[in-house]
C-alpha cells in the first residue's frame, strides 16, 4: 500500500483560486517590507504565514517556483542598492538567495505535510535555520539575508541571540508561521490547538521574560571611557574617472600622482588636526573611519609616524584607518587598521579580514584574517573592519579573546545607512563587547553589549562628521560566545529525527 499525504481540513481541492492567489498577493506585499532597506518588523513575521499557507494550498511542481519567484522579486526590492555589483550579478545573487529562502517551504511541503500533530510545526524553523546558517558560514556575503535582522529595534527580543546566535531570532519568526498554518489547517478549533499554541505562547514568554530580565536586571555598570571617532573631509581624493583608471591600471602620470598625493596630505592633516581637538576636549581613545586616510604606499611610514607622535603628545590610544596603495603589487589596497598605545607603540597593524566581492575583493590585500586584542585601562580593545562585523563566525574570535571594547571602522554608502550598522548590534549582543562603529558615509552608532545606543550620528544629518561617545569599559561572557552555533546545530539535527518517524511509517504502510 503506497504512502500519500494526509488530508488537510484546508486540502488542495477546497481551496478556491481567488483565495489561493490573495495568499500569494498578500506574501508579495509584506515581503517587500520584511527584511532590507524598507523594514516593516512586523510584516516579517506575517509574511511567511502567508506564504506557508500559498504553498501549502497548491502542489509542491506548482507552488515552489512560484515561492521561487515571489522571495527572488523580494529580495531585488529589499536589497536593492545595497550589493555593490552590476545589476546583472545582482540578479543573479537574487535568483540564489531566492532558491536558499525557498528551501525551508519546500522541506515544509514535503516533510511536514506527512507529519501528524504539532512536531510537524518543527520542519520549517529547523529547515529555515538550517539555511540561514549554510548561507552564513558559506557564501561571501555572510549573514546578509537573514530574517532576524528585521528586528534590529525589538531589543527585548534581541537578548536571546546572546544564547542562540541571530538563529534564535530566525527561528521564532519561522515557528510562529508554522504554528499559524498549522491552526488554520485545524480550522481554529480551540480544543484542537490549544496545546499546540500553549506550547508556543510559553516559548515566547520565556525569551521575553529573559531579554526583559537581562536589560532590566544585567545592565553595565562599569566606569565609561571617551571615544571620539572621525570621518575624513569632504574633500574629494581622485580628480575624475580617467585619474582613477590610469591609478589602477598603475600607469599614472607625474601629475596625476602629484595631484592625489596633495589632496591625501590635505585629508589627512585635517585627520589629525581634528584628533588632536578631540584629544584636548578629553578623549582617550580616537580612530577614524574605514579607509579614511589614503596614502601611497611610499608615504605610508610618514603618516604612522606622524600618528605615533600625536598619540605620545596626547597619551592617546589612535586607531589611523589607511588605505595604502601599494600600486607594486597584485593587491594594491591595504585596508588597514593601524592601532598605536599611548606610549608610542604600534600595537597592531591589520588588514580588512573580509573584503566586500567585486571590486573591492579584487584590489584588497587580505592576512590570515585574527582579531587582534591589547589590555588597556579601558578593558582588552579589539578592532575588526565594517564588513567583518557581518560574518558570526568570524567574530567568535572576540568571544574568545573576552573582548569588552570594539572599535568598527567602517564606510558605507547610503542605501545600506542605517541597515548595515544595525547588522553589527547583534554582534555586540553575541560576543558581550561594546563596541563603536563608525561608518563614512552611513551611520555611525555606540552600543553596550546588551545592544542598547549610547550615540550615534549619521554622516547625511552632520556636519562636522565627530562621533563622541562614553562606552562601558568591560564587556560580558555570553553563552553563544562559548556554544557557539550550538542551537543551529540542534535545529538541523532536528530535522532527521522528525523524519525518522515518517520513514518507519512508510516502510510499516508498503509492507
Amino acid at each position: 500500500m503506497k504512502y500519500r499525504d494526509k488530508p488537510s481540513p484546508q486540502s488542495d481541492a477546497r481551496q478556491n483560486p481567488r483565495t489561493i492567489a490573495l495568499f500569494g498577493a498578500l506574501a508579495l506585499a509584506l515581503l517587500l517590507i520584511a527584511n532590507g532597506r524598507n523594514t516593516i518588523a512586523v510584516a516579517a513575521w506575517f509574511a511567511p504565514v502567508l506564504l506557508l499557507r500559498f504553498v501549502r494550498s497548491l502542489s509542491p511542481r506548482l507552488g515552489l517556483p512560484i515561492a521561487w519567484l515571489v522571495l527572488t522579486v523580494a529580495f531585488l526590492f529589499q536589497f536593492r542598492g545595497m550589493v555593490p555589483v552590476p545589476w546583472v550579478l545582482f540578479v543573479t545573487i537574487a535568483v540564489l538567495y531566492g532558491l536558499a529562502q525557498t528551501l525551508p517551504f519546500a522541506f515544509d511541503r514535503v516533510l511536514a505535510c506527512r507529519i501528524d500533530g504539532f512536531s510537524s510545526t518543527l520542519v520549517l524553523p529547523c529547515s529555515w535555520v538550517m539555511t540561514e546558517y549554510l548561507v552564513a558560514t558559506l557564501t561571501p556575503y555572510g549573514s546578509w539575508g537573514s530574517v532576524a535582522y528585521s528586528q534590529y529595534e525589538n531589543l527585548t527580543l534581541l537578548q536571546i541571540v546572546s544564547v542562540t546566535g541571530l538563529y534564535g531570532v530566525s527561528f521564532l519568526i519561522a515557528w510562529f508561521a508554522a504554528v499559524c498554518n498549522w491552526a488554520w489547517e485545524l480550522e481554529f478549533k480551540w480544543s484542537d490547538i490549544r496545546h499546540g499554541v500553549a506550547w508556543a505562547a510559553a516559548v515566547v514568554v520565556a525569551v521575553v521574560f529573559f531579554g526583559g530580565a537581562r536589560l532590566a536586571l544585567a545592565p553595565p555598570d562599569h566606569p565609561t571611557v571617551r571615544i571620539a571617532s572621525l570621518s575624513r573631509p569632504d574633500i574629494e581624493l581622485i580628480p575624475d574617472r580617467e585619474v582613477a583608471e590610469r591609478i589602477s591600471n598603475g600607469t599614472p602620470t607625474e601629475e596625476d600622482f602629484a595631484e592625489v598625493q596633495h589632496r591625501s596630505r590635505l585629508i589627512n592633516e585635517d585627520l589629525m588636526r581634528r584628533s588632536e581637538r578631540e584629544a584636548l576636549a578629553g578623549a582617550e581613545i580616537v580612530f577614524w573611519g574605514e579607509a579614511n586616510a589614503f596614502v601611497f604606499k611610499g608615504d605610508e611610514q610618514q603618516l604612522i609616524d606622524e600618528g605615533i607622535e600625536l598619540a605620545r603628545e596626547q597619551g592617546i590610544y589612535l586607531g589611523m584607518g589607511l588605505g595604502a596603495w601599494n600600486a607594486e603589487s597584485a593587491s594594491p589596497l591595504e585596508n588597514t587598521m593601524v592601532l598605536i598605545t599611548p606610549s608610542g607603540e604600534v600595537a597592531w597593524t591589520s588588514l580588512k579580514a573580509i573584503p566586500v566581492p567585486g571590486a573591492e575583493a579584487a584590489m584588497s590585500a587580505v592576512d590570515e584574517g585574527r582579531v587582534r586584542m591589547i589590555e588597556t585601562p579601558f578593558g582588552r580593545l579589539s578592532s575588526v573592519i565594517c564588513f567583518d562585523m557581518d560574518f558570526p563566525g568570524f567574530l567568535k574570535q572576540a568571544g574568545q579573546l573576552r573582548t569588552d571594547l570594539m572599535l568598527v571602522p567602517s564606510n558605507d554608502w547610503r542605501e545600506i545607512d542605517p541597515w548595515h550598522t544595525e547588522m553589527a548590534r547583534f554582534r555586540a549582543i553575541e560576543q558581550g563587547f561594546n563596541m563603536v562603529r563608525h561608518a563614512s558615509l552611513g551611520l555611525s552608532i555606540a552600543t553596550d553589549y546588551q545592544g542598547r545606543v549610547l550615540s550615534r550620528m549619521d554622516h547625511y544629518t552632520t556636519t562636522d562628521h565627530v562621533m563622541v561617545s562614553q562606552v562601558p569599559t568591560q564587556g560580558v561572557d555570553t553563552v553563544y560566545s562559548k556554544i557557539g552555533d550550538l542551537f543551529a546545530w540542534l535545529s538541523i539535527v532536528t530535522l532527521p529525527v522528525l523524519a525518522g518517524p515518517l520513514r518507519r511509517r512508510r516502510s510499516i504502510k508498503t509492507t
